[in-house]
């Protein structure tokens, strides 16, 4: 328990109208309890332990990304096991071996098998493993990599400021994913902002063009491929040009080709090339010149889902090739972009499942006056650690009243509404009458157990809704938390998602919404 989880449980279980001096003997009984020694000793090793992981965990991000000096997102797996066999002067090859060919590591992330590619997470598993093959205490086998692979890497103090500053940018997009009330908007704003910034200070000043295409199933015209590009997003010059276009396989272009091989396709001079697709016709043909760079997007399984393309094609200047610092950055930057996209996706549905629930809830709990819905968002600065936005709010008749507009509570704005924030803290459900209205306040929480949304429920002047209102009401919240962890782990890294094309992800959201009856027809069938 956390602090303010413990004075939840001591709140709940001494009541609301309880005297103070029973508050101050429970006070006292509880300082009268002693630890057994034994009791100390697990609670001191286990300390011991949590503290090790933290500070194991921490080491060996700061080694990813030392190593990863472009912010590409990845290591290669060869490049590292190249260093790695020089480790006590070859000695520990067996080690290597057998770490690295464990089934644990390919199967639980797919950039590897696929593209021997290694994520930070992928390149912590694959060194423990790595060092669990060596004799000897673990723990120290893991100090002596770290402390081998970061002597074998050397950077200058401008590759140090240039990583950190790229790192801030990519830091922005998923903040922007994570602040945006599930909106993709500013999520493509902080894609195009990174790109441009980093071609501006680390790029020779490079004037570029970006956007994005997600796959689709082709409807419009099935005779011309199975799969389209839609472009859903560009910079703002090549919105006319760009925007809501779509690329059919049979077009000019390598960005289908790009998706196939699953890697960045770099075209050196486009007027060179003789297949590629010009979008702004009004360009004289003597102007069509610069370099194209086609990234594919992938998913936690690392399939391909659509593509991020840059081009300079609007820079006159001669230099305007895309060296391989830049190329790395981009792949970053489209990795930072799938994350975002999917996190949006994933709360997407989950609000997609809250609507489904208000729904069955709203006729069977007539006594309930309305129900807010909000997301919990990070700080967007020192003062406070999270905000909560408000999402959706539904009255007694059944009416929905989805929030597109920013409706953001801030702690130290919102006294009469603390309650909403205690309840986040202990990720547990806090009771509270505000001005004679009362108030339950039911946490969503994440696969972790922290809340990530909440329900917050009025019932207006009643002190409790009627037995049956309130069972419904109990089965609604069980029913949604069920689901709610459903379409969390789906999103995960360790699950395959289902679904890679835009038209997919669609069927997923209305998945989403079925979600609930399902649950709630297989908690009917254990009930029978």
């Amino acid at each position: 328990l956390n602090l303010p989880q413990f004075v939840q449980l001591l709140e709940t279980f001494v009541g609301e109208d309880v005297s103070l001096p029973t508050v101050k003997r429970l006070i006292a009984f509880i300082k009268e309890y002693k630890q057994t020694e034994e009791e100390k000793m697990q609670q001191l090793e286990k300390v011991h332990h949590m503290s090790r992981l933290a500070q194991q965990k921490l080491l060996l991000e700061v080694l990813f990304e030392k190593w990863d000096n472009n912010a590409s997102g990845f290591l290669d797996l060869e490049e590292v096991d190249a260093v790695l066999s020089t480790f006590k002067e070859g000695m520990e090859k067996e080690a290597l071996r057998k770490g690295k060919e464990t089934q644990h590591l390919c199967s639980r992330y797919p950039q590897l098998s696929r593209a021997g590619k290694l994520s930070p997470k992928a390149f912590q598993t694959f060194l423990e493993l790595v060092a669990s093959e060596f004799t000897g205490d673990g723990d120290e086998a893991i100090d002596n990599l770290v402390e081998f692979l970061t002597a074998s890497v050397e950077r200058s103090h401008t590759e140090h400021l240039q990583s950190l500053t790229r790192r801030k940018w990519l830091h922005d997009i998923q903040q922007a994913a994570e602040t945006s009330g599930a909106s993709m908007e500013a999520v493509h704003t902080a894609v195009f902002k990174a790109l441009s910034q980093d071609a501006e200070a680390h790029g020779d000043n490079k004037k570029i063009s970006a956007y994005i295409a997600l796959l689709e199933e082709n409807q419009l015209s099935p005779e011309r491929g199975q799969f389209l590009l839609r472009y859903v997003a560009c910079t703002a010059d090549d919105a006319p040009y760009v925007l809501n276009k779509v690329l059919y396989r049979d077009m000019k272009g390598v960005s289908f080709a790009a998706v196939e091989e699953g890697k960045p396709i770099h075209v050196p001079r486009v007027q060179l090339h003789g297949n590629i697709h010009f979008w702004n016709s009004d360009r004289p043909v003597e102007e069509r010149k610069g370099s194209l760079l086609v990234l594919p997007l992938h998913d936690a399984c690392w399939r391909a889902f659509g593509i991020l393309g840059v081009d300079t094609l609007r820079d006159q200047c001669e230099k305007t090739i895309f060296l391989t610092h830049e190329i790395r950055f981009y792949q970053g930057v489209s990795h930072a972009f799938s994350k975002a996209y999917h996190h949006i996706c994933t709360l997407k549905n989950v609000l997609q499942m809250t609507v489904t629930a208000l729904d069955w809830l709203y006729p069977r709990a007539p006594s309930i006056h309305t129900i807010v819905t909000y997301l919990v968002e990070p700080g967007r600065d020192k003062t406070c650690d999270y905000a909560l936005r408000k999402m959706i709010t539904t009255d007694n008749t059944g009416q929905k009243e989805i929030h597109s507009s920013p409706v953001l509570l801030l702690r130290k704005e919102n006294l009469l509404r603390d309650y909403l924030f205690k309840c986040v803290d202990s990720s547990e459900v806090i009771r509270m009458s505000v001005c004679g209205e009362h108030h339950i306040a039911v946490p969503l929480r994440d696969l972790s157990g922290q809340a990530f949304g909440i329900f917050d429920i009025s019932i207006g002047r009643h002190q409790k809704l009627h037995p049956r209102e309130h069972k419904d009401l109990q089965k609604m919240l069980k029913i949604a938390q069920a689901a709610c962890s459903e379409i969390l782990k789906m999103s995960s890294e360790e699950t395959e998602p289902t679904s890679v094309l835009e038209a997919e992800y669609t069927a997923n959201l209305r998945h989403a919404g079925i979600l609930f009856h399902q649950f709630m027809l297989q908690d009917l069938r254990e009930c029978v």
